[in-house]
């Protein structure tokens, strides 16, 4: 007797794309209009991001409504796993890219541009040391050190790594609580990361002087803690879900790959800091 060959899930038609290819150009071109203050920039950027939520809302809830009622078998679970999988991948050239800029302005440009052979393209009296006020010599700033609140932040995104894997564990326990617990934790101590950061910000700007304006060094740590940040606050979002879902039943020790694929984010977003706490901040 031949094997049975699983049949593949083809989903209907949705709308969803549509709307979201909309979103996306409500939300691209309304930011430009308010930035050069053309027209109604702020009211298109608003239409597309309600818009964007919607089609997230309406769209993953058909995915979970199909997933729980079994449609989806061993060849979606691979599909969705690739899919996972390479979308980290886009993530981690992203930064990847982030970090490259670092290493260049750090070991190249800002050395090159402090050396005898390029003082008269700058300012008088330049060194090539970092951190720079360069290019164009900004007023003076403090850089940020890494210890206080980096080191604090640094220790919490470690601890909910652990609580998340604690969690994990209640999952293929078949243990609720400790899964419901071990989420609930995680996402609490993503808000307080983000908490933390937010002050960070603001002393930073109050008392340090250290803006966006603060040349390449300003430019840089902005950039890369800012993209993070915003890292930490989805994947916090997507734990949010994942305890939600939980808590309505969701969720088998063998049928959990959302809640894998929420994790395997979250561990990435705790590398990232890793690598950005001994770039950024200590070295």
């Amino acid at each position: 007797m031949s094997p049975t060959i699983e049949k593949y899930f083809v989903p209907e038609p949705s709308k969803f794309p549509i709307f979201g290819s909309f979103a996306l150009l409500c939300i691209g071109a309304g930011a430009v209009m308010w930035l050069n203050h053309v027209g109604p920039g702020p009211e298109v950027l608003l239409v597309g991001v309600a818009t964007l939520i919607y089609m997230l809302f309406g769209w993953f809830g058909q995915v979970i409504r199909e997933s729980e009622s079994g449609k989806y078998g061993k060849n979606v679970d691979a599909s969705f796993r690739w899919s996972m999988g390479w979308f980290i991948f886009s993530e981690v050239m992203f930064f990847a890219a982030f970090f490259g800029v670092l290493f260049y302005v750090r070991v190249i440009s800002v050395p090159a541009l402090g050396s005898g052979e390029n003082e008269s393209v700058l300012w008088s009296g330049f060194q090539g040391v970092w951190p720079t006020a360069g290019p164009y010599g900004a007023d003076a700033f403090s850089p940020m050190e890494a210890w206080g609140i980096p080191a604090l932040n640094t220790l919490i995104l470690l601890t909910s790594g652990a609580t998340l894997t604690w969690a994990h564990w209640g999952m293929m326990k078949d243990n609720r609580t400790q899964l419901k617990l071990g989420l609930l934790l995680t996402v609490l101590l993503g808000a307080l990361f983000m908490g933390f950061q937010v002050y960070e910000y603001m002393h930073a700007y109050s008392e340090m002087n250290l803006k966006l304006t603060s040349g390449i060094y300003g430019s840089t740590f902005y950039m890369m803690t800012g993209f993070h940040g915003l890292h930490v606050t989805i994947g916090a979002i997507m734990l949010l879900v994942m305890l939600f879902r939980v808590m309505a039943g969701h969720f088998t020790k063998d049928h959990h790959f959302a809640f894998e694929a929420a994790a395997w984010y979250w561990h990435f977003v705790d590398v990232v800091w890793l690598l950005l706490f001994v770039v950024v901040y200590w070295l």
